[in-house]
């Protein structure tokens, strides 16, 4: 299995391009990137297609879909993007790891029943006949929160990986080549993992894979210098988002804001009221709490870089994960 050199060499070159970044400081910004990812419908896109982060934040903002956290990180390594919506916990953590100096200011989502592996109908494998997925060909989105819990999944099955051919796709990718029957496997999240679904079934369910400790968060991340040297941007962005996320969990507009963060994200109308029903938009009180930003999210990231070290993915997890938080701007929304 070629993971290492591959994952090693992408996470490598984010954290050269890192140190050569240019920070912009808030007196002089005009306009900033901001990445998502589209096929992953979340309350922010209605104040996106709304302007008004760019009427609070009073800055243009660029907005640019990706299919990866992965890809996420190296556009923030090479200062092409200013904050990532929604990056899962597992690329943040590997390119921490390799030294690239990121922050994390928010949690984005919480969606364990929306993130998951997908084995072809044919093969009829299911959680009590795992051992028939040694020597099969699974797509997995190398470094991403799909790689954890694939590698997490198979660690608690006590399945061999070496022994699998794993194949670097974006979920996008991979449900059309497991649709293709070319895959016996594919792993992956949103509208992605509803097509595979159609194919094959899951192992575990959500509610299952929290029991076995497999959390499934994204996060707002941003270079740490950008944050540093712009606190107030950075918060104005957040508050704006909480504002989207309360708005949304109040129950109040559901169907108005329904209707165009669908289009926003590009999907049927259904199909994004059954994704979004599976996500948790924590409040900031919630965010700041131990249970998430006040210590359990940094002790995950350790733990997620250690089930990464221990398949030779990555070098060797941080000794804390503590410095690669940033509470200051979420903690300011409070007061906004």
């Amino acid at each position: 299995m070629k993971l290492k050199s591959k994952l090693l060499g992408a996470v490598a070159a984010g954290a050269m391009l890192s140190g050569a970044q240019v920070a912009l400081a808030d007196a002089h910004i005009d306009e900033i990137t901001v990445a998502y990812f589209l096929e992953w419908p979340m309350p922010f896109q209605y104040a996106k297609v709304n302007g008004t982060y760019e009427e609070e934040m009073g800055v243009g903002i660029n907005w640019v879909a990706f299919d990866t956290g992965t890809a996420m990180s190296a556009a923030m390594a090479s200062g092409d993007v200013q904050l990532a919506v929604s990056q899962g916990v597992p690329p943040f953590v590997v390119a921490a790891s390799a030294g690239q100096d990121l922050k994390i200011v928010d949690v984005a989502v919480s969606y364990s029943d929306n993130d998951n592996c997908v084995v072809a109908e044919a093969l009829e494998i299911d959680k009590d006949t795992t051992a028939d997925l040694e020597g099969k060909r699974v797509a997995v989105p190398i470094g991403t929160a799909a790689h954890y819990g694939f590698l997490s999944q198979m660690n608690h099955f006590g399945v061999d990986v070496t022994t699998m051919e794993v194949v670097d796709m974006a979920p996008a990718e991979g449900a059309a080549a497991l649709a293709q029957g070319s895959l016996d496997m594919a792993c992956g999240w949103g509208g992605a993992l509803r097509r595979m679904k159609e194919h094959g079934n899951v192992l575990l369910t959500g509610a299952e894979k929290e029991e076995l400790g497999i959390l499934v968060f994204d996060v707002t991340s941003a270079p740490a210098d950008f944050v540093a040297e712009n606190p107030d941007l950075v918060a104005k962005f957040l508050k704006v988002t909480a504002d989207a996320n309360a708005m949304w969990n109040s129950g109040e507009n559901t169907e108005e804001m329904l209707a165009v963060i669908a289009e926003d994200a590009g999907m049927e109308l259904e199909a994004t009221r059954d994704t979004i029903a599976t996500f948790v938009f924590p409040s900031v009180e919630a965010q700041l709490s131990e249970r998430w930003l006040g210590g359990a999210a940094q002790n995950f990231m350790k733990g997620v870089a250690g089930v990464f070290a221990e398949a030779g993915s990555i070098p060797a997890a941080l000794e804390t994960y503590e410095d690669a938080v940033d509470t200051g701007p979420l903690a300011a929304t409070q007061g906004m």
